[in-house]
């Protein structure tokens, strides 16, 4: 893997580093627009946040998000985590990968032009969202103390809702053997000849 930072995406999906289109390729059903998708992902961050919530609610017998320095720390740092977030994603690809900011919606992420198999794209696609969500929500569980690693779990997981996204994608479209690789701002699968 050989990260890149490009700097502030300039909103032109063609201008994103890509390969050839793989004859037969079938586009994802994905959101049509940017406002769709951010409408999706957002409902669905939002419903995380509920779930976890809910979930450590009825686990420890309190609201996590109490005020105490801990929450205060666990919310602040699950803004701290995207660029860790996207050095997680970026480990996951074996060629070139570059990393884009978008302050304008408050986002970065990172594209590689190369194909992945369905399962290391699901799996690319979770590694952030379990190491820096997943695993500090469980050990706050674990250790109710640990009130600053069960928010930063439950934000930093709700954070990653545009990459279940994808993996719900993949899963429910992609068959058994197939590849995907993402052309602009859309993934792609064919099965390899």
């Amino acid at each position: 893997m050989r990260l890149h930072y490009k700097g502030e995406y300039d909103s032109n999906p063609a201008s994103l580093p890509h390969g050839e289109h793989v004859p037969g390729a079938v586009k994802f059903k994905e959101a049509e627009t940017s406002k769709e998708l951010l409408i999706t992902t957002s409902i669905l961050a939002i419903a995380i946040i509920i779930i976890m919530t809910v979930i450590s609610v009825i686990r420890l017998g309190r609201f996590p998000l109490n005020g105490s320095i801990q929450s205060i720390l666990g919310s602040f740092c699950s803004v701290l985590v995207l660029f860790p977030h996207e050095i997680l994603h970026a480990i996951c690809f074996k060629e070139d990968v570059y990393l884009y900011t978008n302050w304008n919606q408050c986002m970065m992420f990172v594209v590689g032009p190369e194909t992945m198999s369905k399962s290391r794209f699901i799996f690319m696609s979770l590694l952030p969202n379990i190491i820096l969500g997943i695993v500090p929500y469980i050990l706050g569980m674990i250790f109710p103390d640990f009130t600053f690693g069960l928010v930063l779990g439950i934000f930093a997981a709700s954070m990653g809702a545009g990459d279940y996204y994808n993996v719900y994608n993949a899963l429910t479209q992609m068959p058994k053997g197939s590849r995907t690789y993402l052309y602009q701002f859309n993934s792609y699968w064919y099965m390899p000849k």
